[in-house]
């Protein structure tokens, strides 16, 4: 397979179970404690915890795991852009086409940067239900790739390798 096909992949730790769905935390990578922004993403610094939580996502639970197991999560490249897209691309469109219209109508720089702010927020709108849609259909979560074996980020070497 060539590079740039395959599903992007993390590692992620589960973390409890709620109706029929694994809870999973994402692990950070190696690169994460030296990072210059650790303390905002929630890798450290006070609060961490608290943001530790809302990194938390759900799945179908795999068969056989445990809460404390090491899996390999995975998302197509496609439905991470698709993502994006909407999350970025849908406001950015909605605001400069509301802002081009306003403009061409002679509506003034007051009314432009109006019409500007309600583009935007047409567009937030509109991107909260197709990232809804896409949700209930599954396209922006992850699927179970396999179990990782070794030791954690932060953890010492493992003799058992599964």
């Amino acid at each position: 397979m060539p590079v740039g096909e395959g599903p992007l992949e993390a590692v992620a730790r589960v973390v409890g179970f709620d109706r029929g769905l694994a809870i999973l935390e994402p692990e950070p990578s190696s690169s994460c404690s030296g990072c210059m922004s650790a303390a905002l993403c929630g890798t450290a610094g006070p609060g961490s915890a608290r943001r530790k939580l809302a990194k938390r996502f759900t799945m179908a639970t795999p068969p056989g795991v445990e809460i404390g197991d090491r899996v390999v999560v995975g998302l197509g490249a496609e439905r991470l852009v698709r993502a994006s897209l909407t999350a970025y691309a849908i406001p950015l469109l909605t605001m400069m086409g509301s802002m081009v219209v306003m403009d061409q109508a002679g509506g003034g720089e007051t009314r432009t940067m109006v019409a500007a702010a309600v583009g935007l927020g047409v567009g937030i709108g509109l991107a909260r239900l197709v990232a809804a849609r896409l949700s209930r259909r599954g396209d922006l979560s992850p699927h179970f790739i396999r179990r990782a074996y070794g030791p954690g980020t932060g953890q010492g070497c493992h003799t058992d390798l599964g």
